[in-house]
C-alpha cells in the first residue's frame, strides 16, 4: 500500500528541485548564453508568466474534470521535458519567445497539481503538509547549491542540461504507484467547472485569500527574475550567488517542518498580517541597501513573505472548501497569485532594473503593502 505523506513529500522535493533550476535562473540563462538583455528577458519571462496563467487557470481545472489528477501529471511531465529540449536549439529572441511561452502552458501545471493532490490527502488521509512540503524546499535548496557548482565548472550552460534531467527523473517518478485516491477517473458532470469558479467567486472570504495571496505572492517578481542578476552585478561569485540564494530557502525548509504546529490556533487573517508586513520589510530594505550582506539579512524574511502566505492559503482552501472545488482554488491560485501578478510585475521589474536595479525591488511593495491594508480592514467583517 502507498505511503501517502512519503509519496507525497518525494514528488514535492521532485518538482521543486525542477522548480529551483527555472524560476531563479532562467533570466539569467536568457541573458548570458542567448545574449538577451535584461529588458528582452524579462518581456519573455513575462509573457511566459501570461501563458503560466492562462493554463493553470483554464487547461489544469479543466483536464482534473475529464482526468485524474495522476494522468494530469504524468502527460504535462512528459510534454515539459519535451518542450524543455526546444531550448537547445532555439537561439532568436522570437524563438526563444515562443518557446518560453509554449513550455509555460505545460509546466506549470504541475503546480497546482501538485498542491491540489496535498490538499486532498489532507481532507481524505490527514497528512500533514508543512511536513512533506518542505521536502519541497529542500528539493528547491538542492537545485540552488547544484547550480551553484555546475555553473562555476561549466557556465551557465549546465542550467538547462540540469532542467532536463530534472524534467526526465519527474516523469519517471510520475509513472510509478500513486495513492489511489489520485488516480480516481472524475464524473463528467456538465457545466462543473463554472460552476466551481462561480461558487468560490460568490465567497466573499475566498476572494479576500485569493486576493491577498495575488499581492504577496506577485511581491516576489523582482526576486525571483532579477535576484540572480542582482547577485552577480554586486560581483557574487556564481558559486556562492547559490549558496546566497538558500539562504531564504533554508529557513523556508524550517518554517514548513513546524508550521502544523507554530500556527496551529492562528487565524488566517493573522498570518496574512505577518507575510504583509516582513514582505515591505524585505523589499524596502534591500532598495536602501544595496550591499551583499543586506541582501543575505532579508533572505531571512523569505518565510514570512512566502512561506507565511502560501501556509495560510493552503489552511484556508483545506478547511473552507469542498474536494470538488480544491482543484478550481488551487488553478486561480497558480494562474493568478503565482503566475499573472508576477508578470505583471515582472514587465514592471525589467523596466526599472535597467534605471537602477534597487527600484526593481522597491516597486514590490505596490503590490505588498496594500496587502496589510487589506487585512486590517476586512479581517472583523469576515472572520477569516
Amino acid at each position: 500500500m502507498i505511503n501517502s505523506q512519503k509519496w507525497l513529500s518525494i514528488n514535492f522535493f521532485t518538482f521543486f528541485f525542477t522548480w529551483g533550476v527555472f524560476l531563479p535562473f532562467w533570466t539569467g540563462w536568457l541573458t548570458t548564453e542567448k545574449g538577451l538583455t535584461v529588458f528582452q528577458a524579462s518581456i519573455i519571462m513575462g509573457f511566459g508568466m501570461l501563458a503560466r496563467a492562462f493554463s493553470t487557470f483554464v487547461l489544469f481545472p479543466a483536464a482534473t474534470k475529464l482526468f485524474s489528477i495522476r494522468k494530469v501529471m504524468i502527460w504535462t511531465a512528459f510534454l515539459s521535458f519535451l518542450t524543455m529540449s526546444f531550448y537547445t536549439i532555439g537561439d532568436s529572441f522570437a524563438t526563444l519567445l515562443v518557446i518560453t511561452i509554449l513550455f509555460s502552458i505545460v509546466y506549470p501545471v504541475l503546480l497546482p497539481a501538485m498542491e491540489s493532490s496535498a490538499s486532498v490527502l489532507m481532507q481524505k488521509e490527514r497528512i500533514h503538509y508543512g511536513k512533506s512540503r518542505s521536502f519541497g524546499s529542500i528539493g528547491y535548496t538542492l537545485a540552488l547549491l547544484l547550480i551553484g557548482v555546475t555553473t562555476a565548472i561549466w557556465k551557465e550552460q549546465s542550467i538547462l542540461w540540469v532542467m532536463l534531467v530534472g524534467l526526465a527523473v519527474m516523469w519517471y517518478l510520475y509513472t510509478r504507484p500513486f495513492p489511489p485516491v489520485l488516480s480516481i477517473q472524475p464524473k463528467v458532470t456538465k457545466g462543473a467547472q463554472k460552476s466551481d469558479f462561480k461558487s468560490l467567486l460568490s465567497f466573499r472570504p475566498f476572494v479576500i485569500i485569493l486576493s491577498l495571496a495575488i499581492l504577496l505572492q506577485g511581491a516576489h517578481a523582482s526576486y525571483y527574475n532579477f535576484g540572480y542578476i542582482y547577485l552577480q552585478d554586486l560581483g557574487v561569485n556564481s558559486f556562492y550567488i547559490g549558496l546566497v540564494l538558500n539562504v531564504a530557502i533554508l529557513l523556508e525548509i524550517l518554517f514548513f517542518a513546524r508550521a502544523d504546529t507554530l500556527f496551529l490556533n492562528t487565524k488566517v487573517s493573522t498570518m496574512f498580517l505577518i507575510a504583509g508586513i516582513g514582505s515591505t520589510l524585505r523589499w524596502i530594505l534591500i532598495f536602501a541597501f544595496p550591499s551583499l550582506w543586506v541582501f543575505i539579512l532579508t533572505q531571512l524574511l523569505h518565510a514570512f513573505s512566502f512561506g507565511v502566505a502560501h501556509y495560510a492559503f493552503m489552511q484556508f482552501i483545506s478547511k473552507r472548501l469542498s474536494h470538488d472545488q480544491i482543484p478550481a482554488a488551487q488553478g486561480m491560485y497558480a494562474a493568478f497569485a503565482m503566475s499573472l501578478s508576477i508578470a505583471v510585475l515582472t514587465f514592471a521589474g525589467g523596466y526599472l532594473y535597467e534605471i537602477n536595479p534597487g527600484y526593481a525591488f522597491l516597486g514590490m511593495t505596490v503590490f505588498s503593502f496594500p496587502a496589510v491594508l487589506l487585512v486590517l480592514l476586512t479581517r472583523k467583517r469576515f472572520s477569516y
